[in-house]
């Protein structure tokens, strides 16, 4: 293992002219490794990865990646206020995700206060900033999908997690004092590579591909709900590659003057078309070219009255924006997810 402050003094010689460095929280994670990775590729070196990286098992998800340096997550405000960067850009993805976890004050800690100081040094700095919510927020789905302003006081979320990540999104609204351009994305159901480590909370192509190699069979939770088939709840799944892409796409249009102020809100990331987990696990199988072989257990008594059965982004806010890139089919995702990763062991 190398020397924690070698790699904090890591230098990256060849980064992107004329532009600040751009900060990337929960860099170690499933989503954060994807975007450093993804702006990698658009040649992006000079990158501040923010996290927790005492967790040995994600090192592989950014040791590789290029950057000019890392910060814990906990020292990352003293950093800021010892070093002075010029920072360009904040795109904070790190957060306290397992909708399993039943204690508030675990989720308001990173999920509130922690994203509440991220957004005051962006507005009192200037920074744009991108920030991750959820469709957690949106509980059942009493109210839709539809990701406008007015709603977002209504929500009934159905976990601390969807709590956290509205309460998050309620006080960003009510804030006068902004960065001068900002967004909140609620992410759907996302899948793709780097999410090994997430164990219980990996997505459901994850585990399918473990159950299949270790049983031949994947099993999928029984509906507890006489309107849904077992296998048939429906859920909007995107894949991570779509979800970086639509980021640093808002990225690019905050940067260059393009996204105009009437644009700042709160924006759903799915794909806008709800499938279900029988189709999300035939299509693991065949992206291992076998026939699906599907059973149905009985899904844990902790979630059953917890369980969203389903989803689906009202998208139009997004497009209506000026986001016309398709998204990959369901399809294509889970055949690029386990043909190319999860066969090979390959992180992105």
């Amino acid at each position: 293992m190398r020397n924690l402050e070698d790699i904090l003094n890591k230098g990256v010689t060849n980064v992107s002219e004329g532009i600040g460095p751009i900060i990337v929280t929960g860099a170690a994670g499933f989503i954060g490794s994807c975007m450093v990775q993804y702006l990698n590729e658009q040649g992006f070196e000079n990158l501040i990865l923010v996290d927790d990286f005492g967790f040995e098992e994600k090192r592989v998800n950014w040791e590789s990646k290029k950057y000019i340096r890392i910060v814990e997550r906990h020292s990352l405000f003293d950093w800021l206020e010892q070093e002075q960067p010029t920072i360009s850009f904040v795109i904070h993805l790190g957060a306290r995700t397992d909708t399993t976890e039943f204690n508030y004050a675990i989720h308001e800690e990173l999920n509130v206060r922690y994203s509440q100081d991220i957004w005051n040094y962006c507005a009192k700095q200037q920074v744009p900033l991108i920030y991750a919510s959820s469709a957690a927020t949106y509980g059942a789905g009493e109210f839709g999908y539809d990701d406008t302003h007015a709603v977002i006081e209504k929500l009934q979320p159905l976990n601390p997690y969807g709590v956290s990540k509205n309460e998050f999104d309620k006080w960003a609204l009510q804030q006068e004092m902004a960065p001068p351009f900002w967004t909140g994305l609620k992410f759907f159901n996302i899948y793709g590579p780097n999410e090994f480590h997430k164990g219980r909370m990996a997505s459901v192509i994850w585990h399918s591909f473990l159950q299949i190699h270790k049983e031949g069979i994947v099993k999928l939770f029984k509906s507890h709900r006489p309107d849904f088939k077992d296998g048939e709840q429906l859920r909007d799944f995107v894949y991570v590659k779509d979800v970086v892409k639509v980021i640093d796409w808002m990225r690019q249009g905050m940067v260059n003057g393009t996204w105009g102020l009437n644009k700042n809100g709160i924006y759903n990331l799915g794909t806008g078309k709800a499938r279900s987990f029988y189709d999300l696990a035939a299509a693991t199988f065949r992206g291992l070219d076998l026939a699906p072989n599907i059973v149905f257990i009985n899904m844990p008594e902790d979630i059953r009255d917890k369980y969203q059965y389903f989803t689906e982004a009202n998208m139009k806010k997004l497009t209506d924006a000026g986001y016309t890139n398709p998204f990959y089919s369901l399809e294509e995702g889970v055949d690029d997810y386990v043909r190319n990763y999860l066969q090979t062991g390959k992180i992105w």
